[in-house]
C-alpha cells in the first residue's frame, strides 16, 4: 500500500512540476511610448503561458540601454485566457538623451530570460 501511494505521489509531483515547467519564459512582443515634455506611459504586450497562480508573468519592467532599471509594472494576477496581453504604465520619467528602451517580462518560475523588446525612442 505504502509503495503504490509513493509511486502515485511521485507521478503526481512530477505532473505537476511539468506543468509549472512548459510554460516556459515570458516573451515581450510588443511595446511602445506615448510621452509628453515629462513623461512617458509605456505599454508592453507579453506572451507567456501563465498556468495559473504558481506560474504566471508578475511584472515586466523598462530598461535603459545599459541595463538600469528606469520603471516596473506589476502584475497582480494570472493571465491564462488572455495572451498575449497588453499593459501599460504611466508616469515613466526616460533620463534625457535615451534614444532606446529594453523592455523585459519576469514570470513567478523562471525570472527574467524571455524575449527582451527594444523600444527606440523618436524624438
Amino acid at each position: 500500500m505504502c509503495k503504490t501511494f509513493s509511486t502515485f505521489t511521485f507521478v503526481v509531483l512530477t505532473s505537476l512540476n511539468s506543468a509549472l515547467i512548459s510554460a516556459g519564459e515570458a516573451d515581450v512582443v510588443a511595446a511602445e511610448a506615448r510621452c509628453n515634455q515629462s513623461t512617458c506611459t509605456i505599454s508592453a504586450t507579453v506572451r507567456h503561458d501563465d498556468a495559473g497562480w504558481d506560474h504566471y508573468v508578475n511584472h515586466w519592467r523598462v530598461l535603459s540601454a545599459e541595463g538600469q532599471e528606469i520603471a516596473r509594472r506589476v502584475l497582480h494576477h494570472p493571465h491564462e485566457n488572455e495572451q498575449p496581453f497588453t499593459r501599460s504604465l504611466g508616469g515613466v520619467r526616460i533620463p534625457s538623451g535615451t534614444g532606446q528602451l529594453l523592455i523585459e517580462a519576469h514570470d513567478s518560475v523562471h525570472g527574467y530570460g524571455g524575449q527582451r523588446f527594444t523600444l527606440v525612442l523618436s524624438d
